[in-house]
């Protein structure tokens, strides 16, 4: 059930982070001049659909309220579209929710540079074009840095190495979350209940446990009497019931636990700062992590072919390390998010931060298929005083963007081999 809800949760995060994204396409479409022709919510098929349009204004007895000029006095509300008219051109911006939940798109009108007419996305200036073109990029870093300002507030967990935060406004938390068992006493009560070294203590006849002192403390003020703890194995949970030695002995159940946590750290006016610090810290991560990936790649695969055994095992390990430094949609719904879930709110909010960063870096790169690489096509074309047209630009978005859905493709197999 915890993943089955970690991937529901999981699925919502990211479709609305996509979405967060394609509205910062529109609202800089919008501020710059360039119809929208439909702003959707998930993929097709789709499920229900409204447009703005004119509706007359009635009185209580439903008689139409006419203006000075006689004529009727109408406002604009939305209205929902009767599937037979889904394909007609509407006169306004549709609104759509689709039945797939992986995301959202932002139409727009003539969305290919040579498109001229007025309007439209080729006939905006190229600072406009800039703008609508990095609008989801900025509106991902701005989601990832209200999400990290609120976490600093009630409490950020400690993810990165060296993670900034102003030591003059920090309170640091300390917060147990699990109690294992690190070795079990022979003959001792726990011994005999069935103990095991790395079992995870999880409660005390019903009650939730999350410290070894409590534990300890429990073992002291029930000595001599039947105790049942419920434990984690694995993934496995069982109860095991001991019978505690009495209060004059060495000790009462006979393990030695380890405590294991996470640190928080709390701010209070310094929390825009650290917000922003941090999503900075975490974009300055993901192009490392980016750089990092690229680098095993090339050198992965370059060293297959060189004559040495030593030279070809690196470049394996360097592609291995590749693989693994990577997560598609299944790995980060099907594990990832079922993992922080069950981690509490705080960690699967920093989850969703890190994710919108990694949106945004992703979008920036140059790569036809992405917001960056367009704007890139856009560039070099404005630079050479060449008109890039509909043709060549669809040519080679597509072929990227084949090129995407081929690597996606790939990491999409192998996170469902690593998960199964």
């Amino acid at each position: 059930m915890n993943i089955v809800f970690g991937i529901i949760i999981g699925l919502i995060i990211l479709m609305l982070l996509v979405v967060a994204h394609e509205f910062g396409h529109f609202i800089m479409a919008r501020r710059n001049g360039v119809r929208v022709l439909e702003f959707g919510i998930g993929f097709a098929p789709r499920a229900i659909a409204w447009v703005k349009k004119p509706v007359e204004q009635k009185d209580e007895d439903g008689k139409p309220l006419l203006g000075a000029d006689g004529k009727p006095i109408t406002k604009l509300k939305w209205v929902k579209i009767p599937k037979k008219d889904w394909s007609k051109p509407q006169d306004s911006m549709v609104f759509s929710l689709n039945w797939l939940p992986i995301g959202g798109f932002c139409a727009m009108d003539g969305e290919s540079d040579a498109d001229r007419r007025k309007g439209t996305f080729g006939a905006a200036s190229f600072w406009g074009k800039t703008k609508i073109l990095f609008g989801g990029v900025a509106m991902n870093w701005l989601v990832a840095f209200v999400i990290l300002t609120v976490l600093a507030l009630t409490g950020m967990p400690q993810f990165l190495e060296h993670q900034f935060y102003l030591g003059q406004d920090a309170q640091q938390i300390d917060v147990s979350r699990s109690v294992v068992v690190d070795k079990v006493v022979e003959g001792s009560p726990a011994d005999e209940a069935g103990f095991e070294s790395g079992d995870e203590i999880i409660a005390i006849e019903g009650e939730t446990v999350s410290s070894a002192a409590v534990i300890s403390q429990y073992g002291k003020d029930h000595a001599g009497e039947t105790v049942k703890y419920k434990i984690k194995r694995g993934e496995e949970e069982k109860e095991l019931t001991a019978n505690l030695n009495p209060a004059d002995s060495e000790y009462a159940l006979g393990v030695s636990m380890a405590s294991y946590g996470q640190t928080f750290i709390r701010s209070t006016w310094s929390a825009p700062i650290v917000g922003l610090g941090v999503t900075a810290q975490i974009t300055g991560e993901t192009f490392k992590s980016l750089g990092q990936l690229v680098w095993n790649l090339i050198s992965g695969v370059f060293r297959q072919f060189s004559p040495n055994d030593t030279v070809r095992e690196e470049g394996r390990e360097d592609l291995a390390a590749a693989g693994d430094s990577v997560s598609g949609p299944v790995g980060i719904i099907g594990v990832i998010f079922p993992t922080f879930a069950s981690t509490g709110i705080s960690n699967l909010a920093f989850l969703a931060a890190l994710i919108s960063v990694s949106l945004a870096c992703m979008n920036v790169l140059p790569i036809p298929a992405l917001d960056g690489g367009r704007w890139l096509i856009i560039a070099i074309y404005k630079l050479r005083r060449k008109k890039l047209t509909k043709e060549t630009e669809e040519k080679i978005v597509s072929r990227a963007f084949m090129v995407l859905l081929t690597l996606i493709a790939i990491i999409t197999i192998l996170d469902i081999i690593k998960l199964f």
